[in-house]
């Protein structure tokens, strides 16, 4: 029995050069089947010339359609986009600063097997973003901040019967939670179908390809993309009420943000990552803004 075919549903605000990346690497990777969706926010002309560009070597495997602004609703429209027909297949939800090394796709279809949803590590230049868990960990609500989005591989319907992206929150929503869109879709599905947490894989033996949080970014944006991602995360442990005790210890580590990922950020930049994480636990901002975490 063949496996399902591979869906990778991209919410791009239009960066070209890293797309052209992204795309050339999955070039070679890709079975018959398998589905490239772009979900263009911004600068849609560019993005389909691009796409074109690319169906050249690749015809009928890649695909592109439009969304409002959102990094969720982006990835859920993808995916419906390119799944509308199909009764199964594996997701993937690479950033337009993703790639993926040679094998790595063939190793992530061959790891997920039979299981409903797995990681992989997304590693920077500077290393990987998050240790993934012993292959074997149960998947729970201490593991499942190990998993984020460019690394989460789901199945089609796994995705569908939990509702997809909660598009109120994450990089890009018309809300102030601007981060924790893969942790609550994870445990909502653990809550949903407890075997989940069993049978969840840690791919240990392959890895994307991704950038630094701040990469881009001048020293104010990088401090307030804290700020707004703190926001997102402090908004997952209000609604799935983790103890209060763990919630006051999040807001408190926020402060050493500077310290433990000294590579991206300032010692400063633990007060905007703190006030953020205390904005999302207590369900509402400090002020009026509702700027998203990136513009550009």
């Amino acid at each position: 029995m063949s496996a399902p075919a591979m869906i990778f549903s991209v919410s791009t605000l239009g960066r070209i050069d890293p797309l052209r990346r992204l795309l050339s690497s999955l070039r070679d990777q890709l079975h018959a089947d398998d589905r490239v969706v772009l979900v263009a926010q911004d600068r849609e002309a560019e993005v389909r010339a691009l796409a074109r560009e690319f169906d050249e070597s690749a015809p009928g495997r890649l695909l592109v359609t439009t969304s409002p602004r959102g990094a969720s609703i982006g990835r859920n429209t993808g995916v419906e986009h390119a799944a509308a027909q199909l009764d199964d297949a594996i997701l993937m939800f690479p950033n337009d600063t993703t790639w993926y090394p040679a094998g790595s796709v063939a190793t992530i279809r061959k790891g997920i097997g039979e299981a409903p949803a797995a990681a992989v590590a997304v590693v920077t230049p500077s290393g990987p973003r998050f240790e993934l868990p012993l292959p074997g960990t149960r998947l729970d609500r201490s593991t499942v901040w190990s998993v984020i989005e460019m690394g989460l591989v789901m199945k089609l319907q796994t995705f569908r019967q939990v509702g997809g992206f909660d598009e109120a929150i994450g990089t890009g929503a018309a809300s102030p939670w601007q981060a924790g869109e893969v942790t609550d879709l994870l445990l909502r599905a653990i809550a949903a179908q407890p075997d989940l947490a069993r049978e969840f894989v840690w791919i240990v033996s392959a890895n994307v390809g991704g950038v630094e949080e701040g990469t881009g970014l001048s020293p104010d944006e990088r401090a307030w993309k804290l700020r707004a991602y703190g926001r997102g995360i402090g908004h997952v442990y209000r609604v799935h009420r983790f103890p209060l005790p763990l919630r006051v210890a999040l807001i408190a580590a926020g402060l050493l943000v500077g310290v433990r990922r000294r590579r991206e950020y300032r010692l400063r930049d633990g007060i905007p990552a703190m006030l953020g994480r205390w904005e999302g636990v207590r369900g509402r901002p400090f002020g009026d803004s509702l700027r998203t975490a990136v513009e550009r």
